[in-house]
């Protein structure tokens, strides 16, 4: 079993990684395993410190409402 997090990204950097929020917490990640396009404001699943995929805000409402 994986548990990965919702996080939004708040800023990219050149070299590949990120700084993302999750729940005022903010973290450095990478965003090699990362395939679609992402930009600051999206948000992200992060497994042990790597972006894995991005997620439809839209998905984030109904799934995890109240969590943002």
């Amino acid at each position: 079993m994986c548990l990965a997090v919702p996080s939004r990204i708040i800023e990219i950097r050149d070299d590949n990684t990120a700084v993302v929020d999750i729940k005022g917490v903010k973290r450095e990640i990478s965003l090699e395993l990362v395939e679609e396009d992402v930009k600051e404001g999206d948000y992200v699943l992060v497994h042990v410190g790597f972006a894995i995929r991005k997620i439809d805000t839209e998905m984030l409402k109904e799934y995890f409402d109240g969590y943002f």
